[in-house]
């Protein structure tokens, strides 16, 4: 059953109007991984608990041993997890008295007010981030542990893990609670500002939300998932799935091998497998079958220049306003930063530079060289592109502390005349940067790189379907580097 349900049309209409058997057949080999960061097939020891796998080629973390259990742990820091985000809802972050005018903002205030500005767009934003995600992402998490509890994992519960780790990276609770205190420390000379409950809730929410992350054994969840003795290809064809060995000492050919993208099971085909064409359903998991990521350079090119172009009007143009007594005075990313180091808060000026100048910019030029080296084919320094990648991938996110920050003053420091924060068309073009890079990192496929470079197998495959055997191959799957605990 295909989670797409044109394809399911498509397979079934084929079905009827077809009455071909069986034309080949499909091996899942046990034992072996491919690392999603270069491409490079490499045989999986049995890893004691607390023990960590890494690529041999590119340091690429592939697998993990949690001590913990692989179901009570993260169920513990789940319930706890919905708990503090139910009491969160309804519980005040901070409140702020300016000469007898008192208010106060939550989570939801920000948000609404952004929208009541006219800048709807942003409280989106916010809201998807700080209120919707951290929800979708617990209440799915609840039931992937009830579905990997069962005996046999139901169908329901693939899908939903695949989904869970698609939209983690959207929850950015602990995001938000740096954005919570850059805009204290912009309030403090203001007014008097006092931190409620709320805050501490949000820390209290982005500890058990990484509990979550650091016990949750994706891998033994996926042991105990059934594979079904069939795959179902594009052309509704039922394609029997053997199984065999790594420690065999048989090896398929490189170019004939792929990985599922979700759930790591390494299959073989009895003919070489395009880069990008669908090549049917997981056997384990449902999930559609891609060597590759799909016109990863056309893409990653195409959201790496639309964020080019609005990085120019989000660093030029002011994201706030800031009123007093009828005084205003605007302020821009680098303007909000120098005033943070001013007023002697070093440390959350440098924070905010790094996460708001510095990380755009790392992104931005970071694609640019890797997108470049796999057009041009370059086959030195792929190990530390291949490092840099992961980096951006981890930080892209925290460019949204200014975003949140804006929305919590627009909501708390509105007393008209006395005081008042309204945000600017700036912060739109910022919120843009950060978002079009995110999907940059996403479309762009690491593993593209070593393969333009020939490290992965042969790069091009010719009109005709045949393999083009003088590019160079690979060295056939080894033992990665030793486990470390």
């Amino acid at each position: 059953m295909s989670d797409r349900f044109h394809k399911r049309l498509w397979r079934n209409a084929v079905t009827m109007a077809s009455s071909q058997g069986t034309v080949s057949t499909v091996k899942v080999v046990e034992g072996l991984r491919e690392c999603h960061c270069c491409g490079l097939f490499q045989s999986v020891p049995k890893l004691a608990p607390g023990n960590v796998a890494y690529c041999r080629r590119c340091g690429e973390q592939l697998a993990r041993r949690r001590r913990t259990s692989p179901i009570a742990a993260p169920t513990a820091f789940c319930v706890a997890s919905a708990a503090i985000y139910l009491a969160l809802l309804v519980t005040d972050l901070m409140t702020i008295n300016v000469h007898g005018r008192v208010n106060t903002v939550t989570v939801l205030t920000g948000p609404l007010e952004m929208a009541h500005e006219g800048f709807g767009e942003i409280g989106f934003v916010v809201a998807l981030a700080t209120l919707v995600m951290p929800a979708v992402v617990i209440m799915l998490m609840g039931a992937i542990l009830i579905g990997a509890s069962r005996k046999h994992m139901p169908d329901w519960t693939p899908r939903l893990l695949t989904w869970y780790e698609r939209l983690r990276e959207w929850s950015m609770v602990e995001v938000y609670i740096l954005g919570v205190f850059v805009a204290y420390t912009k309030l403090i000379d203001l007014a008097l500002v006092d931190l409620r409950p709320g805050v501490f809730l949000i820390a209290a929410l982005m500890v058990t939300m990484a509990g979550i992350d650091s016990t949750l054994d994706v891998e033994r969840v996926w042991q105990n998932r059934d594979i079904q003795d069939e795959l179902d290809d594009r052309h509704g064809h039922h394609l029997p799935v053997e199984h065999i060995s790594v420690a065999s000492g048989a090896m398929p050919p490189i170019q004939n091998m792929l990985s599922c993208h979700a759930c790591g099971l390494v299959m073989a085909f009895d003919h070489a497998v395009p880069r990008e064409a669908d090549m049917g359903d997981c056997p384990r998991c449902h999930q559609i079958l891609k060597r590759r990521k799909p016109q990863s350079l056309v893409n990653t090119t195409a959201f790496l220049i639309a964020g080019v172009v609005c990085y120019i009007p989000a660093n030029l143009f002011p994201v706030m306003t800031y009123s007093k007594m009828g005084h205003a005075d605007v302020s821009t990313i680098v303007h909000g930063a120098i005033e943070l180091w001013q007023d002697g808060m070093i440390p959350l000026s440098l924070l905010v530079i790094f996460a708001s100048i510095t990380v755009p910019v790392l992104k931005i030029i970071s694609l640019t060289i890797m997108v470049t080296a796999t057009w041009c084919g370059k086959k030195t320094g792929l190990a530390r592109l291949s490092r840099l990648y992961r980096v951006v991938d981890v930080i892209g996110r925290w460019s949204m502390i200014d975003v949140f920050m804006i929305s919590i003053l627009v909501a708390i420091v509105h007393f008209n005349f006395l005081a008042n924060v309204t945000a600017e068309p700036g912060v739109v073009f910022f919120t843009a940067v950060v978002i079009l890079t995110i999907f940059a990192v996403h479309c762009f496929d690491p593993r593209s790189m070593w393969d333009a470079a020939g490290m992965n197998g042969p790069v091009k495959e010719p009109t005709d379907g045949r393999i083009n055997e003088s590019a160079p191959q690979p060295p056939p799957p080894r033992d990665m580097e030793p486990n470390r605990a």
